[in-house]
């Protein structure tokens, strides 16, 4: 099924007022419903390089994968829906390339990205993270925060050491208990979520959330929710305003229609995967 008809996609990146690279990557194959975005980390370019690892080996592999397979299919030997293992089969791919190039090349040891992955299908969302790179969604007016970072900053809020406030001002927001490429295996955090029509997802890297509060991103996307690319531009611009001190990435997918999973002749041929 193409989902290009059913999803509106937009995304800008920017390495911001004081970093010289850019150290994000992100992608999106839209008629398969897929967006990636990933926040290296590392030496002189190989967090550049980390996160471009991530985002190719994901989405070349993950398109050719959903050519032959119905992300709402179960697989028939794990019993998993397919967006599950095919996600956590390629999350695990993509860590071990990094894990390796870091540790056979010298200039890259080290190098690690953080990853937030979008897959749409059958009116739902599965959404895979790694890290403090985040979704957010828009529905109607609520804004809200969709994935839960992998931080110190959230264990201690987690543990009632500080307030969401409090945490705010912490000078340890960039300390991720949890990176794509650090060690051999890493567990990626996948939940899956209803969509609805009007539904607006925010993916973005921390230079846009540690640099804008949530209210005034929600607030952005209230007012320019009609022009995907002009909200997209204009985040990134209120970080930059507000002193730009990391790359900043953001990728919004618009929900434009319903778009459940294929009936029919489609459905017994993906059936066949169960």
């Amino acid at each position: 099924m193409d989902l290009s008809q059913a999803l509106e996609i937009a995304s800008h990146t920017d390495p911001g007022m004081v970093r010289a690279h850019n150290e994000n990557s992100i992608a999106s194959v839209p008629d398969k419903g897929l967006v990636v975005l990933a926040d290296g980390m590392g030496g002189y370019n190989a967090g550049e390089v980390a996160s471009g690892m991530a985002t190719t080996v994901l989405t070349t592999e993950l398109r050719q994968l959903l050519e032959n397979q119905a992300a709402y299919a179960v697989d028939r030997q794990s019993g998993q829906k397919v967006a599950l293992k095919i996600l956590q089969q390629q999350i695990a791919k993509a860590n071990t390339a990094i894990y390796q190039a870091s540790h056979s090349q010298p200039q890259y040891s080290g190098m690690g990205t953080t990853l937030v992955i979008a897959l749409f299908y059958d009116n739902r969302v599965m959404v895979a993270h790694i890290g403090d790179s985040r979704l957010y969604r828009m529905r109607g007016d609520e804004f809200s925060q969709v994935s839960k970072d992998h931080s110190l900053l959230q264990e201690q809020i987690d543990a009632g050491m500080l307030t969401k406030e409090q945490a705010k001002l912490s000078s340890n927001k960039n300390l991720v208990t949890r990176a794509l490429g650090i060690d051999a295996a890493v567990e990626p955090e996948i939940h899956e979520y209803d969509t609805r029509p009007a539904d607006i997802y925010l993916l973005c890297s921390d230079g846009l959330s540690d640099m804008v509060r949530d209210e005034e991103i929600g607030m952005t996307l209230q007012a320019l929710g009609a022009n995907l690319n002009l909200a997209a531009q204009q985040l990134v611009q209120m970080a930059n305003d507000n002193g730009g001190r990391d790359n900043i990435s953001v990728i919004l997918i618009k929900v434009l229609r319903e778009y459940p999973a294929a009936t029919g002749l489609a459905s017994k041929f993906f059936g066949w995967c169960r």
